[in-house]
């Protein structure tokens, strides 16, 4: 098996909007072979999407963990081409099974540097510019996720499609993180909520955590880069039509539509 051969499976399932198989003896062994098939995965998509405008980071509450089975952060990719604004209004057949989570996301004003690390929770605030609220943006495009396991999904960017993002609140106007309570609200009904807490105890971590990640690759997070933390709800899919809104104490909302 080489990533390349992989990546270019992962890539083409991608491209024309078909459900991802088992990838059998092309599949990476391991999660660190799965981070390795990303990489490739991003250069083969890289004309496509454009440039990485951030990180993903899946699996960093309890109720994410024990609805996908995996007990341990994942980290994926954001293409530029899908981040969105607030009031985006998208087509429903862009997506294999598109579904949505409730984040809070931050953005770098400066570079987290790898040689810094390790990298904590203390450590890593003056790096924040600014918290949104966001929608991350997922895609189940396999025919059986549960089958696949984790290096295959961490290898497919772990299900991420892009993210939809609030207005910034500059990091020393807003409250204590661990307060902020995410509704997630479809069709005009509450569906799911958590908090701050959910995510790895404080979303610092869960940043703290992708910071020392990526440092382990030789890569440092970027100026300017988008993190979404980590859902604070279970994933609603949705169906053509929806509406959806994630309303965040403190932090204000962000919706989407999906025509």
């Amino acid at each position: 098996m080489t990533d390349i051969s992989a990546a270019t499976i992962i890539a083409d399932a991608r491209r024309a909007r078909v459900p991802l198989h088992a990838l059998g003896a092309d599949a990476p062994h391991d999660e660190a072979e799965g981070y390795r098939v990303q990489d490739a995965v991003h250069q083969q998509l890289a004309a496509e999407l454009g440039r990485l405008a951030g990180h993903k980071i899946g699996c960093t509450s309890a109720v994410m963990q024990s609805y996908l089975g995996i007990p341990h952060p994942c980290a994926g990719g954001i293409f530029a081409s899908g981040v969105h604004l607030d009031g985006a209004s998208l087509r429903h057949g862009d997506y294999v099974r598109v579904g949505v989570e409730c984040e809070i996301a931050v953005r770098l004003a400066r570079d987290v540097a790898a040689h810094a690390a390790p990298h904590t929770a203390q450590t890593i605030v003056d790096a924040i510019d600014a918290y949104l609220p966001a929608i991350e943006l997922v895609d189940d495009r396999y025919a059986d996720w549960s089958s696949l396991g984790a290096p295959t999904l961490i290898a497919d960017d772990f299900f991420a499609a892009g993210c939809v993002l609030g207005a910034p609140v500059p990091r020393g106007a807003l409250p204590d993180l661990l307060s902020v309570v995410g509704r997630a609200v479809i069709n005009g009904q509450e569906v799911g909520r958590g908090s701050g807490a959910d995510v790895l105890g404080h979303p610092h971590n869960a940043l703290a955590w992708l910071a020392n990640h990526l440092a382990a690759q030789g890569k440092s997070l970027r100026a300017g880069e988008i993190v979404l933390t980590g859902s604070l709800v279970q994933t609603v899919w949705l169906n053509a039509g929806d509406a959806a809104v994630m309303e965040m104490s403190g932090l204000g909302n962000v919706a989407v539509e999906f025509r």
